[in-house]
């Protein structure tokens, strides 16, 4: 952990008031208590209003706030670049958080970040087959996902031949213009891919809980397999 890091994780364990030990900041750091001494009496020069002494313990007075957030100007780039992208391809309810992520940023750069940020040259525009019902969808799996809820998948192949599986979703992903659900499939007993554009009914169902073989780590481990 680079030192800047460290100061900060200390800030931010400080707060609140409660009174905690070198030696508990030392075991969450992983460093020695020298080092926390030294990071300490570091912080209290530079402004930074913690009260205590070793061997005692320390605490911070309310009403100290950290300084805003620094990025470089690659960092805003991305971190933009990357807000519009979901606005434009993503579900309803994350092109509204990127959105509000978006004037979060822009709330705490500098003025001269701010200007960067409004100018990043990278933009992206959605595909008309990414509509209402795909992105409601799209939020639909990654909620599904978040809570470990099987879903229910009326599917149509790209024959149009249509079946129903009962799925366990692990995780959304986007290739360029369409969206895929990876999930273990109850019926084949095996990991499935789903395109998003092609599921013509979904609903939940109960929930699942992680078994060996059918976790999203065992889908990556059976992909470094196939694909050395």
């Amino acid at each position: 952990m680079r030192r800047a890091d460290r100061l900060f994780q200390i800030v931010q364990y400080l707060r609140g008031g409660r009174l905690t030990t070198a030696r508990m900041l030392a075991d969450r750091l992983e460093v020695s208590d020298r080092t926390i001494y030294r990071d300490i009496a570091d912080l209290i020069g530079s402004g930074v209003p913690i009260d205590g002494e070793a061997g005692v313990g320390y605490l911070m007075r309310d009403g100290y706030d950290l300084p805003p957030l620094m990025f470089t100007h690659k960092e805003i780039t991305a971190l933009v670049a990357g807000a519009r992208l979901i606005k434009a391809w993503g579900g309803a309810e994350m092109a509204a958080a990127a959105e509000e992520a978006l004037v979060k940023i822009n709330a705490v750069l500098p003025d001269r970040d701010r200007v960067h940020a409004e100018a990043v040259p990278i933009h992206a525009l959605s595909s008309p087959g990414l509509d209402d019902d795909v992105r409601a969808r799209i939020d639909q799996i990654e909620t599904a996902c978040d809570r470990k809820l099987r879903l229910s998948l009326a599917y149509a192949d790209v024959e149009g031949a249509q079946t129903t599986r009962i799925i366990r979703p692990l995780g959304l992903w986007f290739w360029g213009k369409v969206w895929t659900i990876v999930g273990w499939c109850e019926l084949r007993e095996d990991f499935r891919m789903f395109r998003l554009d092609r599921i013509r009914g979904l609903s939940e169902g109960e929930r699942f809980r992680d078994e060996r073989g059918k976790r999203l780590v065992d889908f990556y481990a059976l992909m470094d397999k196939e694909c050395p």
